[in-house]
């Protein structure tokens, strides 16, 4: 109910998670060929990223629990290592190789893809440690953003910031407003008809 009119046609679910958002993204890519996508949904915000309430469009997105476990003897939260460090890309082609991390077509912070949410602030300022810049974590974007590379169609990332990362009391949570202003976000994109 968050677009109305000819808009509601194109609006689609693509799933919860890493590996449901970059299947159905691939899938919906196939059966629409859409000249561009916007995905719209919340994030937690981390430290120094958009207040809970507020939206942003990302400029990069960034994957982190892809890659081997640190080892053994390794300090306890030591960071496993990222594709870069193992030197294995998860994707390539003629724009380059893919490791951890993907550029979006907007000026905007970078976003942290996860594949489960931070179970503490503490654990949300480790993962902000390891991606320096990153504002805020979901567990969509990169899936959908490599699903979209994939095809070659420019994905827009607009996130709402439902709550702080790592806080799991939902009754602090504000998604209703985060839905709201990642709404007023897209329209904007949509407005501006940025490629």
């Amino acid at each position: 109910d968050l677009f109305a009119g000819e808009a509601a046609s194109a609006v689609e679910v693509i799933g919860f998670g890493p590996v449901a958002a970059a299947a159905r993204t691939s899938a919906l890519i196939a059966q629409r060929g859409p000249e561009r996508l916007i995905l719209l949904g919340i994030a937690g915000g981390l430290e120094g990223g958009p207040p809970v309430g507020e939206a942003a469009e990302f400029g990069a997105v960034a994957l982190d629990g892809v890659g081997a476990g640190p080892g053994a003897g390794a300090e306890p939260g030591a960071a496993l290592l990222l594709p870069s460090a193992l030197g294995f890309p998860q994707w390539q082609d003629a724009e380059g190789e893919v490791h951890e991390q993907l550029a979006l077509p907007a000026e905007g912070p970078k976003l942290l893809s996860v594949c489960a949410a931070s179970g503490s602030r503490a654990e949300a300022a480790l993962r902000r440690e390891r991606f320096d810049g990153a504002a805020a974590e979901d567990m969509e974007t990169f899936g959908a953003a490599l699903a979209a590379r994939m095809a070659g169609v420019p994905l827009h990332a607009v996130r709402g910031i439902s709550n702080v990362a790592g806080d799991r009391d939902k009754g602090r949570w504000r998604v209703e407003p985060a839905l709201e202003a990642a709404a007023n976000c897209a329209r904007a994109v949509i407005a501006g008809g940025r490629p």
